[in-house]
C-alpha cells in the first residue's frame, strides 16, 4: 500500500541540522505514527512521504517554508521582568506559554536583563534548513474513527 490521504503511516527517521548535529531522531521512542494528509506533519515531510511504501527509505532536505517557516522579528519582544510570573528565576532557554491576541503561544527567553527579559514566539527551528533520513516501517488504512477524529488512535500517534 502507497502512502495516501488517510493512510497510517509509521516511519523512523533522523532529523539533522545543515552541519550534521542531529536534532531529534526515533531511536529512543519508536517509530513515529501518524494520519497522513490531515496536517499532523510539517507540509515539506508530508509531500515527500506521499507514494512511498512500507520499507521505502529517502532522504528529504525541508526549506524553512515548508517547516517551521522562516524567523520573524516582529515575533520577539523586550518585556518588563514584572510581567511574568516569579516562580523561579528567568534563564535563556526557557520556555512558557503567552497569551497574545492571535492566541495563546511558546515563548522562548532569549535574553535577561536586570530588568526586562527579551521572548522569542519564533518556534525553535524557524528559519532552519532540516535534513530527514526515514524508513518508512509501516502504512495501513486509517479506520474511519480515525478519520473522523483527525488522528491515530494507539501508541504512538502524532495529534495536531
Amino acid at each position: 500500500m502507497k502512502i495516501d490521504k488517510h493512510s497510517v503511516v509509521s516511519f523512523n527517521f533522523t532529523l539533522k541540522h545543515d552541519d550534521g548535529t542531529v536534532l531529534d531522531s526515533s531511536d529512543k521512542g519508536g517509530p513515529l505514527v501518524y494520519l497522513h494528509g490531515v496536517g499532523a506533519l510539517i507540509p515539506g515531510l508530508e509531500k515527500e512521504l506521499e507514494g512511498k511504501a512500507k520499507g521505502d527509505k529517502l532522504e528529504a532536505k525541508i526549506a524553512p517554508g515548508e517547516a517551521y517557516g522562516e524567523r520573524n522579528d516582529q515575533m520577539i519582544q523586550t518585556v518588563s521582568k514584572n510581567e511574568l510570573p516569579q516562580e523561579e528565576e528567568l534563564k535563556v532557554g526557557m520556555q512558557f506559554q503567552a497569551d497574545t491576541p492571535q492566541g495563546p503561544i511558546v515563548v522562548t527567553v532569549s535574553e535577561v536583563k536586570d530588568t526586562e527579559v527579551v521572548l522569542d514566539g519564533n518556534h525553535p527551528l524557524a528559519g532552519v534548513n532540516l535534513n530527514f533520513d526515514v524508513e518508512v516501517t509501516d502504512v495501513r488504512e486509517a479506520t474511519k474513527e480515525e478519520i473522523d477524529h483527525g488522528h491515530v488512535h494507539g501508541e504512538g500517534g502524532v495529534q495536531h
